[in-house]
């Protein structure tokens, strides 16, 4: 027999799990806007992929939501347009099986391989290279054109204000936002430049009205392709070095160390599986998401509980058809403003992990490292091996890693 109390804990652990999921959102469907994959299976992906890691984890873990990963979100624009979703896909799944692959390692061989293997002076770079190769996308969306900037799709004036507000917007709530607004920056930047872009009449409503208010999401089926797979199979190298990073936020808010319990090895396993299960629907790889884990800081909500009612209505919010009509009406510039923060967000990420790392780039080891990663994935090295060929973040990650085992220790270095 359910008691009242018990009811009431489970209505109010359910109201905040949709609380933290509305923090989740604004960033959890930009990466399927961006990349050309569909909200409303991201919806389904990121509540599937947050039961996994709480069934891998056995609920260890409590504050942890995962959903769309802005680490792919390069590979996954690339592999679109060249390999179509469904070749894509395969890509991520091989992703997924590379964490898989990792917490393996672990378990056998501890965690000491990976700091051999993925030093900061290798990690920093490639994750830099992450927002650089985007920025000219975010340029020229926030001036109205098409990602590529081959198609004009509002008049530049027009563009170039309602990118610059909603950027204003979302850096003004992310250094002074109070409470749960602080931790919805992209949200606030999409509603400040959604309401210009009314103002300006460029908000078409056709997607809404054409959309029913439930349908199945858009499910799309990985198709083999080793090409994808081999370019995006090195870039999963950041991400997953970024999750040690993840958990360790996460032990420090909860005073827990889930480094030790349930361990490295399940937390990545985890992940590997929800970003895997992700990929067999259509969907962008998953990742622990930082908001959530600073809305879980405010409230102290702990209980696992609150996690899986967030992934519940993900999954339900997943079958509203309109509100993926909705998302699609989102003007270009709109997200261009935002994308001008975030993907430099990104790249500054990369230089944060060289300066933690207390990586000295003075060193001449460290700086033909760093160097030749920067270059080969920003400036389009492609080589070819057998008619597979392997270029950006990919070959610049191979690169690093190679040259951090290969060179020589600097003996002696007194600096120039």
């Amino acid at each position: 027999m359910l008691h009242s109390t018990d009811y009431n804990f489970r209505l109010k652990d359910s109201i905040i799990g949709l609380q933290f999921l509305f923090v989740a959102f604004g960033a959890l469907v930009l990466v399927p806007i961006l990349t050309g994959l569909n909200p409303n299976v991201a919806l389904f992906t990121a509540g599937l992929g947050t039961l996994i890691f709480q069934v891998v984890t056995r609920k260890a873990v409590p504050p942890v939501f995962l959903a769309s990963s802005f680490a792919f979100i390069a590979p996954i624009i690339y592999g679109v347009k060249t390999w179509g979703i469904a070749g894509t896909m395969s890509g991520l799944v091989a992703a997924g099986l590379f964490y898989v692959l990792l917490s393996v390692l672990i378990q056998l061989k501890g965690t000491n391989f990976l700091h051999v293997m993925l030093p900061p002076v290798v990690t920093g770079p490639v994750i830099m290279t992450i927002g650089l190769i985007l920025s000219p996308v975010a340029v020229n969306m926030a001036m109205g054109k098409t990602g590529d900037g081959a198609i004009v799709l509002v008049p530049f004036t027009q563009a170039i204000t309602i990118s610059l507000i909603a950027l204003a917007a979302t850096m003004l709530a992310t250094l002074m936002g109070k409470g749960v607004l602080r931790l919805l920056p992209i949200m606030c930047g999409i509603v400040a430049g959604y309401i210009v872009s009314l103002a300006f009449g460029i908000v078409n409503f056709s997607s809404v009205t054409n959309a029913p208010w439930f349908a199945m999401p858009a499910f799309s089926a990985p198709e083999f392709n080793m090409e994808a797979i081999l370019y995006i199979l090195p870039i999963a190298i950041a991400p997953a070095v970024e999750h040690v990073g993840d958990i360790l936020a996460i032990s420090n808010v909860t005073k827990k160390d889930y480094l030790q319990k349930p361990g490295l090895k399940m937390t990545l396993l985890g992940d590997g599986l929800a970003t895997s299960a992700a990929s067999l629907f259509g969907g962008p790889p998953n990742t622990t998401y930082s908001e959530v884990t600073g809305a879980v800081t405010i409230t102290k909500a702990f209980n696992p509980a609150i996690m899986t009612w967030a992934a519940i209505f993900a999954i339900v919010l997943a079958f509203v058809g309109k509100l993926g009509g909705l998302l699609a009406t989102i003007p270009v510039p709109v997200m261009g403003g935002i994308l001008l923060l975030l993907f430099g967000i990104i790249a500054s990420i990369g230089m944060e992990t060289l300066i933690k790392g207390k990586v000295d780039m003075a060193d001449p080891r460290n700086m033909i490292i760093v160097s030749i990663i920067l270059v080969f994935a920003i400036g389009g090295m492609t080589f070819d091996f057998g008619g597979t060929k392997f270029s950006g973040i990919g070959l610049g990650a191979i690169v690093g890693i190679l040259l951090n085992l290969v060179l020589p220790k600097t003996r002696h270095f007194d600096g120039y």
